[in-house]
């Protein structure tokens, strides 16, 4: 067992929560057909919610024949079919939907799923002309809930969510490799899926995986290194920030906060040919690949290994502004039980960060949350900024009760390759607010 399934299963243990242990032959690989020489395992629901995702608490009677993966049938408590999904009694999302009505998902439903995630980002997108990095399949948004899978050059990297899908992840990878053309193959387990799926499962990687690509976005190259990593490897969703961000940054001094690998920072430098930029990260692997992108563009922003929060409150100590600032933390909650907690940090972090923009900057502020609703961001982002010092910064004589007057400029989330789906507003989660800071 890795590290990461040790400290998962501990994790768990100190929550409360069942050993995510799997049983013998959970994680086994499925075949994409299903035989129906037999009925399908039957789930009836004690009442009807038409979302992808259907909790424990909505569960009536299930069949005893269901096992954990398995495809099965929903009824209305009335009998009627109401369609078909994935069966797992380890979790609290205890059935996701794969379709409403309809016959049940044999290899051709898969498949033609798959075929239409590609036709959004080849067909109508044409994505391939811009880039080799992007999203393919966007869960619960391409109809395939607890699967997102990035292509990043040669690669599929896919990070799996429940259960069902990973024991079908080699077989769906396999279909997407021989219509995308790519070679390669990652699936990985998110880290939070442990406790809440209630299985355990080491990475799948293909053949002689490299162990990093170089890909191109809007004529920048980054690096995408995968063993180190967050997520499949890099945040495809933000392409369309970056290039936005880069019609505000010539000849302006530029701070990339929670900067990662550099995306925004390098952006800055390389497309916005910003007079000076600066990334600050507390992942120390992220800041040395970041600085890798950097040298990969020849240009050079300079790069801080820190924790934000001290970061800035050193920088307001000095008394220095910039005249843009980007936000971007990594998601602050996970689950309904973080979200005071984060709530408080983002409005924290925003507090601070519009102290460090001059008078008339920009500061591009951003959630990745997606269980704090875009008007809490808002509202948050309002209070930090009336709370926000007026002059130059805490301990240097501004004054700070005068607050900062914001100016919304935009309002944007994730690329095109990050659809939304309308039965399931969880998938909209990244937000990103452009304010004029006064």
């Amino acid at each position: 067992m890795s590290a990461k399934n040790t400290r998962s299963r501990r994790t768990a243990e100190a929550e409360g929560r069942p050993d995510p242990r799997p049983t013998p032959g959970l994680v086994a690989q499925r075949s994409l057909d299903l035989d129906l020489s037999m009925p399908l395992p039957r789930v009836t629901l004690r009442s009807v919610r038409k979302h992808p995702l259907l909790f424990r608490k909505l569960i009536g009677k299930v069949d005893d024949a269901a096992r954990p993966g398995d495809v099965v049938a929903v009824h209305t408590p009335q009998g009627d079919l109401l369609g078909h999904g994935l069966y797992n009694p380890r979790a609290e999302m205890t059935v996701r939907m794969l379709s409403f009505g309809g016959p049940p998902p044999k290899a051709g439903f898969w498949r033609a799923r798959l075929e239409q995630a590609v036709s959004l980002r080849r067909d109508l997108l044409r994505l391939g002309e811009a880039t080799d990095a992007y999203r393919v399949i966007h869960a619960e948004a391409d109809g395939l809930s607890g699967l997102v899978v990035d292509r990043y050059g040669d690669v599929l990297s896919a990070e799996v969510f429940s259960l069902a899908m990973f024991q079908r992840s080699q077989a769906l990878l396999a279909e997407l490799a021989n219509i995308l053309g790519t070679r390669h193959t990652l699936i990985q387990i998110a880290p939070q899926t442990h406790g809440q799926e209630g299985f355990l499962a080491e990475p799948i990687r293909s053949t002689d995986l490299p162990r990093d690509v170089v890909v191109t976005e809007s004529d920048t190259k980054f690096r995408v290194r995968f063993e180190e990593s967050h997520k499949t490897g890099f945040f495809c969703d933000q392409r369309e920030n970056r290039q936005r961000l880069a019609t505000y940054c010539r000849d302006r001094t530029v701070l990339d906060l929670c900067c990662y690998t550099g995306g925004f920072a390098v952006s800055a430098a390389r497309l916005g040919k910003a007079r000076e930029v600066t990334g600050v990260d507390l992942d120390e692997q992220a800041i040395a690949l970041a600085k890798d992108n950097a040298r990969l563009n020849q240009v050079r922003p300079g790069f801080v290994h820190a924790d934000v929060f001290g970061y800035m409150r050193d920088m307001l100590q000095n008394g220095r502004q910039y005249d843009v600032v980007i936000l971007d933390p990594p998601k602050l909650i996970r689950n309904r039980r973080e979200i005071d907690e984060g709530t408080r940090k983002h409005f924290d972090l925003n507090r601070l960060a519009l102290q460090l923009v001059a008078p008339g900057g920009l500061l591009v502020t951003c959630t990745c949350s997606g269980l704090l609703p875009e008007a809490e961001f808002l509202a948050l982002v309002h209070n930090a900024a009336r709370q926000a010092g007026g002059g130059a910064g805490e301990g240097s004589g501004g004054d700070r009760s005068a607050g900062r007057t914001l100016q919304i400029l935009a309002k944007t989330g994730a690329a095109a390759d990050h659809p939304v789906a309308p039965d399931c507003p969880e998938t909209e989660y990244l937000k990103a607010v452009w304010v004029r800071v006064l």
